[in-house]
């Protein structure tokens, strides 16, 4: 596998394999696929389309040979909001091959992993650039104000370098009493990291301290300051460059909200139609989990629709509009929400918040949580990326964890344990988790090494490997995520032991890590093709991994390994000369290829020149290129 990679034809949704990234219904798109010449002789390529679902060909040119590859090109019409599309080779030999978003095959191949063309509203322009910094608030920083305020009579008070209770009933009552002004007094932190995108986990009042269960999402939680508080995090954060999205829960609500106590033992009240009753009496009700604290919300209701998700009126429209301005969403328990026994509403309910977000805001950014194979619900109809753990998350941690290790609290490891996973099983889950995704889509999946609802990585980690898992999430396609406390090396070995206050008292000590984490997110928000370019893998191998990031303006070369390692990529895999980004990876070409090796683990990256595009202009035309 790893000596054939840089071997093989590509295709991606980058700029250059597709003419056009937001296409309309009826547009025709030009196509492109890169064969090197080590492949072997290409007698003709063809598009298969499945637009209505039944097969259509279009036939493709050869039209350039430029630096051992040859690049082919067809037009397809987009017959179908996503349009799926994949490559037939055909060989020397008359033998076929078909190349689709896994790569290539010699039989045929499902639908399912085509690659795609979706002509649903486009992504704000600013969203694939991001590097999100997600904040837990009750652990984040606590202002001089917090001492005044009076806790209700869930909260059982702790002081922040008390350690955090994980296990039994005090764990959500625990309250450290973090706020949003808080936040806004360490803006200058996530400044220096370099981090532009915040994402905060609920704000709204409820009974606990993660805020899951809302009571109300008609006002900010006043234990966070209430609303004047998050205008002015969202005023000063704008002020620095960085913007602001929140989290919702549109699967439940909690015990104590105002619609279930209005409509709970109630039945005819207006908003018994907002949740699934089990009895006539409306005592017994469906809830997440069988939590009963999170009644699950009936998206059959028209009227919880008007209230909460359609409309400039609706709970989604009001905090993305003046004066509060937040900056898009994260939906908590997307991948549940509107799915009940025979029932499901699911797209009918996302793409109804996408489209108030788009009447309200279109420039703003809409996330799903959606932990496993996430992609059937991400055609690009309406989340624009998933906070999901299998193609990153879970992948990462099986190659550069202590194997056996325990991973309970929410990142999904099979029944709870990490797996063993070498480098090129990394690279399967990777292509099997993404491949249905459509590339926009995948350019804003969250690269998460945890959350809080995870162990932290450091946790688990094998030594040393910090720098080539976040180096993973910066370069790697999708959004990276750093969990407010990571670049300090906390840990925490399950979800709610992960969320621990932030120890400001220690940033000296903590300047190294600070720095790594800084240095890494520089790299990624300082080379263009790290955000928006193509990716083509060159090796894998037990111990590492290689690919590249390919735009026509620079390529980023990146090699991360656990192990030593020394390997030769052939002379067609990348062109030029590399010049070193970051970490100790010696690069140095002779007349087998490009030799690559590192005393590992080890993370680095190197520039090169962007690829030599030919001119398009007559597909009819071969063009020789010296």
């Amino acid at each position: 596998m790893s000596s054939h990679l840089s071997q093989i034809p590509h295709h991606d949704g980058s700029p250059l394999y597709v003419s056009v990234a937001a296409p309309v219904l009826g547009d025709r798109v030009r196509v492109r696929v890169r064969i090197p010449d080590s492949f072997g002789p290409v007698i003709a390529v063809h598009t298969r389309s499945n637009p209505d679902r039944e097969p259509r060909y279009t036939v493709a040119s050869q039209v350039a040979s430029l630096d051992g590859w040859d690049w082919w090109e067809a037009e397809i019409e987009v017959e179908n909001p996503v349009h799926g599309y994949r490559f037939l080779l055909t060989l020397g030999d008359d033998t076929n091959v078909w190349l689709n978003a896994t790569g290539i095959h010699h039989i045929e191949t499902l639908d399912s992993a085509d690659f795609r063309l979706v002509t649903y509203p486009a992504t704000p322009d600013w969203s694939a650039n991001s590097v999100m910094y997600q904040i837990f608030p009750d652990r984040f920083a606590r202002s001089a104000a917090a001492d005044a305020r009076e806790l209700p009579e869930w909260a059982e008070p702790a002081a922040w370098s008390d350690e955090v209770v994980h296990v039994g009933p005090g764990t959500p009552r625990q309250f450290y009493g973090g706020d949003l002004a808080g936040i806004a007094e360490h803006l200058d932190h996530l400044v220096r990291l370099g981090v532009n995108l915040v994402y905060l986990t609920p704000v709204f009042p409820a009974q606990s301290n993660h805020r899951y269960d809302a009571l109300s999402f008609a006002e900010v939680d006043p234990l966070l300051g209430g609303d004047e508080a998050l205008i002015g995090l969202v005023e000063a954060a704008h002020a620095r460059g960085l913007r602001v999205i929140g989290d919702l829960t549109s699967n439940h609500s909690g015990d104590a909200h105002e619609w279930f106590r209005a409509s709970h033992l109630t039945p005819g009240a207006p908003e018994s139609e907002f949740y699934y009753w089990l009895d006539d009496d409306q005592e017994r009700y469906a809830s997440w989990l069988g939590v009963p604290s999170l009644p699950k919300f009936n998206w059959n209701s028209l009227e919880l629709r008007r209230r909460f998700i359609e409309g400039v009126d609706s709970v989604v429209a009001k905090w993305l509009s003046a004066p509060y301005h937040l900056d898009g969403w994260r939906i908590d328990v997307s991948n549940m929400t509107g799915r009940y026994l025979e029932q499901d509403l699911n797209q009918e309910v996302r793409r109804t918040i996408r489209e108030t977000m788009v009447e309200t805001n279109p420039d703003t950014i809409l996330l799903g949580e959606s932990t496993n194979d996430a992609a059937s619900d991400f055609p690009g109809d309406a989340w624009h990326g998933a906070m999901t753990y299998a193609n990153f998350t879970r992948p990462v941690w099986g190659w550069l964890s202590e194997p056996g290790g325990p991973a309970p609290g929410g990142i999904g490891m099979a029944l709870g344990v990490i797996p063993s996973y070498s480098g090129e099983q990394v690279l399967a889950a990777h292509v099997q988790f993404t491949a249905a995704f459509p590339w926009r889509v995948r350019l804003h999946n969250m690269n998460a090494l945890d959350t809080h609802d995870t162990p932290r990585f450091l946790t688990h980690a094998r030594h040393g490997t910090v720098p080539v898992a976040f180096g993973l999430a910066v370069t790697l396609p999708g959004i990276p995520v750093v969990f407010a406390g990571d670049e300090f090396g906390l840990v925490g070995s399950d979800g709610e032991h992960s969320r621990t206050p932030m120890p400001w008292d220690t940033l000296a000590e903590s300047e190294e890590s600070i720095r790594l984490y800084s240095e890494l997110i520089h790299l990624r928000t300082g080379h263009a093709a790290l955000s928006a370019g193509g990716i083509r893998w060159l090796h894998a191998g037990a111990d590492v991994l290689v690919f590249v990031r390919e735009s026509a303006e620079e390529c980023v070369l990146v090699v991360a390994a656990r192990a030593d390692f020394d390997l030769v990529l052939p002379p067609s895999a990348v062109a030029g000369q590399p010049v070193a980004l970051y970490g100790a990876v010696d690069a140095a070409w002779s007349s087998e290829g490009l030799t690559l090796s590192g005393s590992g683990p080890v993370f680095g990256a190197f520039a090169l020149p962007g690829i030599r595009l030919p001119d398009f202009f007559d597909p009819g035309v071969i063009l020789a290129f010296e």
